[in-house]
C-alpha cells in the first residue's frame, strides 16, 4: 500500500510540483490549500506524514501542528516554509519533527520525507502514553484514570485532548479562545461554560484529596492555568 501524505501548501504552482514528484515516488498525496481545512481532512484518514506550510490562509501552520499533536502523537510533521529565522526553526522543531526552508532542494526534501516515514516505525513504542498527577495515572490510549487500587474514572476524547493541551502548556495561562479553537475546531464554538464543566471534571477527579484549584486554576477574564 502506498504511503499517504497530507500536503498543506497554499501556493498552487509549488503545491502541484511537489505533489507530482511525490506521486512519481509512489506516494499517495492528499492536497489542502487552506489552513482552515486541514483538521477536517486530517481526520478523514490515516496519514504517514504531514507536510505543512506555516503561512497559510485562515490558520497558520504552527497552530495546526499543535492541534494535530493533541489528537495524534505519531504521524510525523515536516514544516516546509519560507520562515527561516532561528526562532521560527526552534518553534517548528518543538511542534513537529523536521523543518525545511524555502527555497529547497527537491532531492533533500525527498530524503527527509523518506527518513521521517522510516523513523515512525522505530518510534511507535517510545511515545509517552501515560501521565501522573496527584497520585493518579492517566492512560492516553484507554482514556482511563487509575490509582494504586485500580480504575478511578474514564475521560472523554475531548477531555483527554484538553488535558494534553494543559500538560503541554503547564504553568502558562491558556486563553479560552485558544482552547475553543484547538479542542473544538475552527468552525465550532461552544459556550465557555462548556470549558468550565471540563475544569470541574478535572477538579473532581484529580483534586479529590487536595485543596480546590490546586492543579487547575481559573484566571478571571482570560482562561485557565495548569500547575502540576
Amino acid at each position: 500500500m502506498n504511503k499517504r501524505i497530507l500536503l498543506v501548501e497554499d501556493e498552487e504552482n509549488l503545491h502541484e510540483a511537489i505533489k507530482l514528484n511525490l506521486e512519481i515516488d509512489n506516494y499517495s498525496v492528499i492536497s489542502v490549500f487552506n489552513g482552515k481545512d486541514v483538521m477536517s481532512k486530517f481526520r478523514q484518514g490515516r496519514f504517514d506524514l504531514v507536510i505543512l506550510d506555516v503561512m497559510l490562509p485562515e490558520v497558520n501552520g504552527f497552530d495546526l501542528a499543535q492541534t494535530i499533536r493533541l489528537e495524534n502523537q505519531i504521524t510525523p510533521i515536516l514544516f516546509l516554509t519560507a520562515k527561516h529565522t532561528p526562532e521560527d526553526k526552534i518553534r517548528g522543531l518543538k511542534l513537529g519533527d523536521d523543518y525545511l526552508t524555502k527555497p529547497f532542494n527537491l532531492e533533500e526534501l525527498r530524503l527527509r520525507i523518506s527518513n521521517l516515514i522510516k523513523r515512525v516505525n522505530i518510534n511507535l513504542n517510545t511515545k509517552i502514553k501515560t501521565y501522573s498527577l496527584g497520585g493518579l495515572t492517566v492512560n492516553f490510549n484507554s482514556f482511563e484514570v487509575h490509582d494504586e487500587s485500580g480504575l478511578v474514572d474514564t475521560l472523554t476524547l475531548r477531555q483527554i485532548k484538553l488535558l494534553k493541551l494543559f500538560i503541554e502548556k503547564a504553568n502558562v495561562v491558556v486563553s479560552r479562545q485558544e482552547i475553543l479553537e484547538k479542542i473544538w475546531g475552527y468552525d465550532v464554538y461552544p459556550s465557555t461554560r462548556t470549558i468550565d464543566n471540563f475544569i470541574l471534571v478535572y477538579r473532581k477527579v484529580f483534586e479529590k484529596n487536595f485543596p480546590p484549584s490546586t492543579f487547575f486554576k481559573s484566571i478571571r477574564g482570560v482562561g485557565y492555568k495548569f500547575t502540576p
